[in-house]
């Protein structure tokens, strides 16, 4: 939720909407598919939406690669959110890894 957060008020004065619009989805869907993959109530459903998750934390990753090099938001705010990027990839392999043993 942090992250979602944080890409939003980077992107908030943006006028690429094209690219704001795809950052902005991609950090939202990632909690979001965390929550409805527990929610789910079975561990394979959880692990198959954590996956999901998974993937949108890449899709952002590439975003915000995307967003420094073109100048879109700060270096350092860019640099600082694809390091989170990175961080919460790592818990998600992590807790797939975890989640899977039961499977």
């Amino acid at each position: 939720m942090r992250l979602a957060e944080s890409v939003y008020v980077a992107m908030e004065a943006s006028r690429d909407f094209g690219l704001k619009d795809q950052m902005c989805r991609a950090a939202v869907s990632i909690p979001s598919n965390i929550a409805e993959g527990h929610e789910r109530g079975s561990n394979k459903d959880f692990v198959r939406f954590l996956h999901i998750a998974l993937g949108s934390v890449a899709e952002l990753r590439t975003q915000l690669y995307l967003a420094v090099k073109l100048n879109k938001i700060e270096t350092e705010t860019g640099k600082s959110l694809i390091e989170e990027t990175k961080t919460i990839s790592r818990q998600l392999v992590g807790l797939i890894r975890y989640r899977s043993r039961d499977l």
